[in-house]
């Protein structure tokens, strides 16, 4: 039997005060800044329901225990089983807790879970056994208490263990400092119980397990608003997002998307943070800002408490120009209801950014089902890009080659051709360069399908020249940014040398950029492949950016004229001049010119008259499988 003790005298309630004080303060801050409704936060919420219940029930045992009668008895074990159960179901909500964060296969949590539940069930049936049987706690008829085998302790220590089990074997799911700041309040927690053990006191058990919960808000649901908006970050945004869907709950979304601050990094001045802050705050019920970004906002409430929803759309929407006209700053506004297919990704931040993409400045956009279909389609291909870059296959058979034929006005023949590329993916079928071009360059994949195109054009080539045709030169365009990169030049000469054709029978098409890194980068890019024999095109002149000084200083072989100079020559006779006077001025420094985007005879004839030496478009061909090409060149002993 254990040792007969004078219980009382070594406690006193301040500890559980402090603990119900702090608690309640906890609960406070948890509910009136932001915090994620996931299950880890519910999980934290029952152990700090939990704390408070034995908080209280240990200040009730000590308080009967201090007048002890037979009408009180069952009341003082009653609630010292109460004060322990609920110890051990925080302990046991912890390794829940914990397996959550971590974020532990199912099969795996399931096993650990029952463990726990077992361990709590016997811990606890012991317990009230104990008390029941007058073989575990148990008070004498002189006041004095026999505390029986110290199944706290033995309980206390195997869920300890049990938790810096877990978070060793899967350390690696969790950052560092989080891992170190859990670790560090469960050894202030155990030292305290330590020392309090060895002065026989029992004040400030409770207090002990709220070291840990005070580590968990401040880890890992410490979400602080930005002061000045009243904004949170996109893992709060995040955590809405999964709640909301989990639970079923359709969200009301408004992202309001600002250029200038988002492409210089610039802070919102003051009177547009009060004009954010008071929109937050006044039309939705329920609403929390999410700053994604210095110029993107997104404000998200339940459409459950907000029917009106449509109607306070337009309100905000009229409010919000009467804002515009006053402040000037150009914006992109998307509004609508969460999507079913976005919320099961929790994909809102790409989502909206793909629409922005495809609106007008100073524009509105509502959500529509439309919308998210063509962002499937968009993450698709993007997947589908990411595979194909990683494959490194430079014949992968999802990047077809397509090219044009180009006609040598001198000749009267055939005898270049400008390649283009297609993707023909599973899901999709058929993808133009308008779908995919932007996305590759944006995610850095351009240069992978630049060696694929040039790969399956040097194999065209190849055939060609075995096969009798006369082959001038066929085309690749490339990305400007490819030419930072230093494997850029042996990449090109590589794979043309691997395909034994001659180095001139490839010609590179860049389009100009006014950025003087850009430039730099051109420069010394065409000055190695020009000592290889390879031509280059300056694509697109006439659209954007051009300085005639930068074009001279670069030895471009060929200068295409955009369908937008063919379009404008037709405007009137002034304007037929001024474009062939640009033409003829090339053609007088020993530039060839090629004109794209020509699709009658009348164009053709006016092309000709203003230096052409190249004809490109629908006139002559639209863009057809590489492999055609051999129908339109004509063989070697054709032209003797």
């Amino acid at each position: 039997m254990g040792e007969v003790l004078s219980f009382n005298d070594n406690y006193s309630p301040i500890g559980d005060l402090i603990v119900i004080a702090t608690c309640a303060v906890i609960l406070v801050l948890a509910y009136t800044s932001f915090v994620g409704k996931n299950r880890a936060f519910l999980i934290f919420n029952a152990m700090i329901g939990c704390l408070l219940v034995a908080s209280f029930s240990d200040v009730i045992f000590h308080n009967i225990f201090t007048d002890t009668s037979d009408a009180t008895l069952n009341f003082v074990y009653l609630f010292r089983l109460i004060y322990h159960a609920m110890l051990f179901l925080i302990l046991f909500n912890y390794v829940l807790y914990v397996m959550e964060v971590l974020r532990i296969e199912t099969s795996i949590k399931k096993k650990l879970t029952i463990v726990g539940l077992v361990v709590f069930l016997i811990i606890t049936g012991v317990d009230a056994y104990g008390i029941a049987t007058g073989k575990g706690f148990h008070i004498n008829k002189d006041a004095s208490v026999n505390t029986g085998t110290n199944f706290f302790a033995l309980g206390y220590i195997f869920y300890m263990a049990l938790i810096v089990y877990i978070m060793i074997f899967y350390r690696g799911r969790i950052y560092k400092k989080v891992m170190r700041g859990f670790f560090g309040t469960m050894t202030v927690s155990m030292v305290v119980l330590a020392i309090q053990g060895s002065h026989q006191q029992r004040s400030f058990t409770t207090a002990t397990f709220l070291f840990p919960i005070i580590a968990m808000l401040y880890l890992v649901h410490s979400n602080p608003y930005d002061i000045e908006l009243g904004a949170v970050s996109t893992s709060a945004m995040e955590d809405m997002v999964r709640y909301n869907y989990e639970k079923k709950n359709t969200l009301v979304i408004m992202s309001l998307y600002m250029k200038e601050f988002e492409e210089e990094r610039k802070t919102f001045p003051k009177e547009l943070q009060a004009v954010i802050r008071q929109f937050a705050g006044t039309f939705f019920k329920g609403a929390v800002l999410f700053q994604v970004s210095t110029g993107h906002m997104v404000l998200m409430a339940e459409e459950a408490h907000n029917k009106e929803y449509e109607n306070t759309f337009n309100r905000i929407i009229g409010a919000f120009m009467a804002e515009y006209e006053k402040y000037g700053y150009d914006f992109k506004v998307v509004y609508g209801l969460s999507k079913d297919e976005i919320s099961m990704k929790n994909d809102y931040v790409n989502f909206l950014k793909y629409i922005y993409k495809n609106m007008a400045q100073n524009s509105f956009h509502e959500i529509s089902d439309e919308d998210v279909k063509l962002f499937q389609k968009n993450e698709y291909i993007l997947k589908e890009l990411a595979d194909i870059c990683r494959g490194g296959n430079t014949r992968d058979p999802r990047v077809l080659a397509y090219c044009q034929p180009v006609f040598n006005v001198k000749t009267g023949r055939y005898d270049t051709a400008e390649a283009l590329m297609r993707l023909k993916l599973q899901d999709t079928g058929m993808v133009y360069p308008d779908q995919f071009i932007g996305l590759a360059e944006e995610n850095g994949y351009i240069h992978s399908l630049t060696r694929i195109i040039l790969q399956k054009t040097c194999d065209e080539v190849k055939y060609l020249l075995n096969e009798g045709f006369l082959v001038n030169r066929i085309s690749v365009n490339v990305s400007m940014q490819e030419l930072h990169d230093d494997n850029f030049c042996d990449d090109i000469i590589g794979i043309i040398e691997a395909s034994g054709i001659p180095d001139n029978k490839i010609a590179i098409e860049i389009t100009e950029s006014q950025n003087e890194s850009d430039f730099e980068a051109m420069k010394s890019k065409i000055d190695i492949l020009k000592e290889k024999g390879i031509k280059f095109y300056l694509d697109d002149f006439g659209t954007g950016y051009s300085n005639m000084e930068r074009i001279m200083e670069l030895p471009f072989d060929i200068i295409k004229f955009d369908r937008s100079l063919v379009i404008a020559s037709n405007i009137n006779r002034k304007s037929e001049r001024m474009v062939g006077g640009l033409a003829n001025m090339f053609a007088e420094m020993n530039y060839s010119v090629l004109y794209e985007g020509v699709e009658d005879e009348k164009d053709e004839k006016r092309c000709v008259n203003m230096a052409a030496s190249y004809l490109q478009g629908y006139k002559y061909s639209k863009p057809i499988p590489i492999m055609d090409l051999k129908n339109y060149f004509v063989r070697l002993e054709e032209t003797a």
